[in-house]
């Protein structure tokens, strides 16, 4: 399929199949024309790219584990599924530390606002 249907198909948008196509993250075929052809195989990729992404990954970790394990071979797949798995908790732990941030300063906006009403009034 071009690249407009495998935009549809995917929820992807035309310019992010190209960014992952840019970043080696999916290798579409080619119709004679030149014209980009996806089949239903890197439409499956782009699909588990898009929820690592919108998860927050980077597209350098992605694009580190994701051929290995995506290749069918089960060759070094422990230590890869340990390695991402290492670096998706670590992204977690960032995540959870800058929520506890986060409410920390809306609890904080929160006790200021409770005030500032108490007291206008």
């Amino acid at each position: 399929m071009k690249i407009g249907e495998a935009s549809r198909v995917s929820g992807a948008s035309v310019r992010s199949l190209r960014h992952y196509e840019d970043e080696g993250l999916i290798v579409p075929g080619r119709f004679g024309n030149g014209f980009r052809d996806y089949c239903q195989s890197t439409i499956d990729r782009v699909l588990v790219i898009r929820s690592l992404l919108e998860s927050g990954l980077s597209v350098r970790l992605i694009r580190e584990v994701l051929p290995r394990l995506t290749d069918g071979s089960d060759a070094g797949t422990d230590v890869v599924c340990a390695e991402f798995l290492h670096e998706v908790q670590d992204y977690r732990d960032r995540l959870a530390a800058r929520i506890a941030i986060l409410s920390d300063q809306q609890a904080a906006l929160d006790a200021y606002l409770r005030e500032a009403r108490r007291t206008a009034l």
